[in-house]
């Protein structure tokens, strides 16, 4: 049960958050940009913070630490899922390609690509669907983890008395869910993104101080005692099968990992690589992460604003997630995991930080924790608006909409968003369930279009769309018929896109040349772009191609080392694994170099934009 001060702890952040909601109101509604895009003003570092702090999110979290739990060492591949390195892709080259449309949406960018024809109209459609989508999955993830992760702390029985209604055992996390998310709803939709960016700052900074404070403590304790865990838990490598046996240690792990269907784990990481390269090259998905990239000032602080995140998350989210698995592990027997009778492995979160947390570190944790799942929250909203408005009201209804409209119609459409996304979160089991879905089934009929988007230039409108649409309808019709692991039915999803997107190419002309001159000008991508290259040189012989592909590979391959290496340490630091602790320093100060000769002091050179 929460304590005095915990609970003025908590109360004070969540004051704090409206505070800074009503400070920032007047500055985002000067404009549709100030509201979506802080007016693109705001500064690298703040906005990498506040990425890494929607990234730091509750669900992902309570998911990380079951993993880290059940497959030791071996479950710092498992995030490849996402997959976790296209940030790596985004802080070498691709955030710099996007930032350069200077557009406000996704969307907005497909018409900069396609141009306002029939097919880039199609493709501007298919690309907003599956925006709006996708953040409704997110925002039910993140809704069904915060109320699991709530009801640990509120036990339903002081509750219950006060509710003039019954309300199953199933459904109490998301009746949490639902009474928490109103104030993200609050600060998110009253300040817009200056709003959430200086928030998720605070909360970045209280997840740090709780971070460290969680991993001496575990580092404490496992100093003194031994972990009972089954061989290969420590071991980050494996072979054709996990070879994981909980047997006479905690025998219900076993059924976790046989539900989870990793047993056969090299097929699975092939797969996951396969997949997670395809989504990298692909770019960022439509989603807080791509608003934050347009939110920067130029392309190059864009690049140092995804690279800030990857240094700001690993180590900080990898010291909670390493300290929390440690003190489950130790003390296993003292945890409540059931939930109606079951034990649910992804409540070892919540369940870890009302057993060990002490007074004090305890309401400062949570305030963190339910802020990361507000920054997760408010920056998908933001998306989900910036969609809505931007790219449906303004476009198709009303595109000479006055001030007022357009802010009336922010509000209106942050709060259907919510509403729709809590409806969605109530069919959703747990928090595997709807991750799997999106990463796996959902994002891959967004791969195929948009990897030839960007390096291929007779890839048209047309090919968009058909790629597209091709691929979300197996992608929401195969989990109504099928169990299988979403991941494994990912290359059907890929040929049945892939085929829709070449037939819709070469049975309609190709974009506009000025349009693929213009845009070609603009981003200077590597690939398939040769005749549309000649034409620009012809027309500007200044104009220097693009040559970096196996430069950028190069530093993409280190900088995905580095960041592994960026998860292991803390872990290593915590488990008191000297030697691999020295190994992986060294490896990566070594990456540190070879990234700061061959990528920053390369971009660094290049003009201002």
């Amino acid at each position: 049960m929460l304590q005095t001060l915990d609970i003025v702890i908590i109360l004070s952040y969540l004051a704090g958050t409206i505070l800074i909601g009503l400070l920032l109101r007047k500055r985002a509604n000067k404009s549709k940009e100030d509201y979506l895009l802080g007016g693109k003003t705001l500064p690298w570092y703040m906005l990498g913070l506040s990425n890494a702090s929607g990234m730091f999110d509750i669900s992902g979290t309570m998911w990380l630490v079951t993993l880290t739990f059940v497959y030791g060492l071996k479950s710092i591949w498992i995030p490849w899922l996402w997959p976790v390195f296209n940030q790596i892709f985004l802080m070498i080259y691709l955030s710099a390609w996007l930032r350069r449309s200077n557009v406000t949406t996704g969307a907005e960018w497909i018409l900069f690509r396609f141009a306002d024809g029939k097919g880039g109209k199609r493709s501007h459609t298919i690309i907003v669907v599956f925006a709006i989508l996708s953040c409704l999955g997110f925002l039910a993830y993140g809704f069904i983890g915060l109320g699991k992760f709530v009801e640990i702390f509120i036990p339903w029985e002081v509750v219950s008395p006060y509710i003039p209604f019954e309300i199953p055992a199933i459904y109490i996390p998301h009746f949490y869910g639902i009474i928490f998310t109103l104030f993200a709803v609050f600060y998110s939709i009253i300040g817009g993104m200056s709003s959430i960016v200086w928030t998720d700052v605070l909360q970045f900074s209280i997840m740090t101080v709780s971070s460290i404070a969680i991993a001496y403590i575990a580092y404490t304790a496992l100093g003194t005692q031994e972990m009972d865990v089954p061989n290969g838990w420590l071991d980050p490598f494996f072979g054709w099968n996990l070879n994981l046996d909980w047997s006479g240690i905690i025998n219900e792990v076993n059924t976790k990992i046989a539900s989870d269907g990793y047993s056969l784990f090299t097929i699975f990481f092939m797969l996951m690589v396969f997949k997670g390269l395809l989504a990298s090259i692909a770019g960022p998905a439509p989603n807080y992460d791509m608003q934050k990239i347009l939110s920067t000032k130029n392309p190059k602080e864009a690049t140092k604003m995804s690279m800030f995140a990857n240094i700001a998350l690993m180590p900080t989210r990898y010291l909670m997630i390493g300290g929390f698995t440690v003190l489950a592990l130790l003390y296993y027997d003292q945890l409540n995991l059931e939930t109606a009778g079951i034990i649910d492995f992804e409540k070892i979160l919540p369940a870890s930080i009302q057993q060990f947390v002490p007074i004090g570190l305890l309401g400062l944790l949570l305030a963190g924790l339910l802020a990361a799942f507000m920054s997760t929250f408010a920056g998908t909203l933001n998306a989900s608006q910036a969609y809505i408005v931007n790219d449906i009201y303004l476009k198709y209804i009303k595109p000479n909409a006055s001030h007022s409209k357009i802010q009336f119609m922010n509000y209106g459409s942050g709060i259907l968003v919510v509403v729709i996304s809590i409806i969605l979160g109530f069919f959703v089991q747990d928090v595997n369930s709807i991750l799997q879905w999106i990463v796996s089934a959902l994002y891959g009929s967004y791969v195929v279009s948009n990897v030839l988007k960007w390096h291929w230039w007779r890839f048209n409108g047309e090919g968009y769309f058909w790629g597209m649409l091709s691929g979300i309808l197996p992608a929401l019709i195969f989990p109504i018929f099928t169990t299988t692991l979403d991941l494994y039915y990912f290359p059907i999803i890929l040929i049945v896109s892939l085929t829709g997107a070449l037939i819709g190419t070469y049975t309609a002309p190709a974009t506009d040349i000025n349009v693929l001159k213009n845009f070609y000008k603009k981003t200077n991508p590597w690939g398939f772009w040769k005749p549309i290259a000649d034409l620009v040189k012809s027309e500007n012989g200044d104009f220097v191609k693009n040559k970096s592909f196996g430069r950028d590979m190069f530093n993409v391959v280190v900088g995905v080392l580095g960041q592994t290496l960026l998860v292991v340490i803390p872990l290593y630091l915590i488990l008191h694994e000297n030697l691999n602790l020295i190994i992986s320093i060294i490896l990566l100060i070594i990456c540190i170099i070879i990234l700061k000769k061959n990528w920053w002091n390369k971009m660094e050179a290049e003009p201002k934009s």
